[in-house]
């Protein structure tokens, strides 16, 4: 992204191909890092190289890989860290002292709205963050997948929801960006995820927790490319 108000700069960090962004407000030279992990010194290069005052730290959920690197960061700067109300009680890391968030509730960074979006199915408390007509979607949307529903805090009836939501509600033309590196392309339109990403074919709630729990492990591997509904319809069919 870059507009007359926002940058979004993005970093690729860690084992596990994490994304990172800096999301830059042009006009105060405010920034949000969202999901700092692995390497915050690499994360200070950015912000220095570009003559930014990291303000904020937006959680999308609190798993390890997404947040290693809080604590270094918070060593260093003065920055408010924001995650949802349903993170916080499931994560319980209370000794950060969040902003607390709800879904719908706006942030100020600077000229910078971004809005807080409650995707809960990764985690309870899964966020993603809406600027302009981007979204940071960490480890609820990935380009042309999901994230696990398998490991603490997941639910695939409830990642159902939230992803058929989105795709009735964000315009075609929205950039997502993914919290991990994991298909052919970095980012990718909403349109493009409608229409080749399996999670977002499958319409029927019972079809989609098979594909997510029994199927997808076995017939996908990252780098994640684009598939039809009918490969999608094939793979659910023919798999006990």
């Amino acid at each position: 992204m870059n507009s007359e108000k926002t940058r979004i700069h993005s970093l690729e960090l860690g084992p596990m191909e994490n994304f990172i962004y800096v999301i830059e407000d042009i006009a105060t030279r405010q920034a949000a890092v969202v999901d700092p992990a692995w390497d915050a010194e690499t994360i200070r290069q950015l912000l220095k190289q570009h003559n930014l005052t990291l303000t904020d730290i937006l959680l999308t959920h609190s798993h390890h890989d997404h947040i290693n690197a809080v604590d270094a960061l918070l060593n260093e700067h003065d920055a408010q860290i924001h995650l949802t109300h349903e993170e916080m009680a499931f994560w319980g890391n209370a000794h950060l002292r969040p902003t607390l968030h709800h879904g719908g509730d706006v942030l100020q960074l600077g000229d910078t709205q971004i809005s807080v979006m409650h995707t809960p199915g990764h985690t309870p408390g899964s966020a993603c963050y809406h600027i302009g007509n981007e979204v940071i979607s960490g480890d609820t949307l990935f380009v042309f997948g999901c994230g696990r529903c398998d490991l603490a805090g997941g639910d695939p009836e409830q990642m159902y929801k939230t992803l058929n939501k989105m795709r009735e509600q964000l315009p075609p033309a929205s950039i997502i960006r993914p919290g991990h590196n994991y298909a052919v392309t970095p980012t990718c339109t909403m349109a493009q995820e409608t229409e080749g990403n399996p999670f977002l074919q499958l319409r029927e709630q019972d079809q989609f927790v098979k594909f997510r729990m029994r199927v997808h492990g076995q017939v996908r591997q990252s780098p994640y490319s684009p598939v039809s509904a009918e490969q999608t319809r094939q793979w659910v069919e023919q798999t006990p």
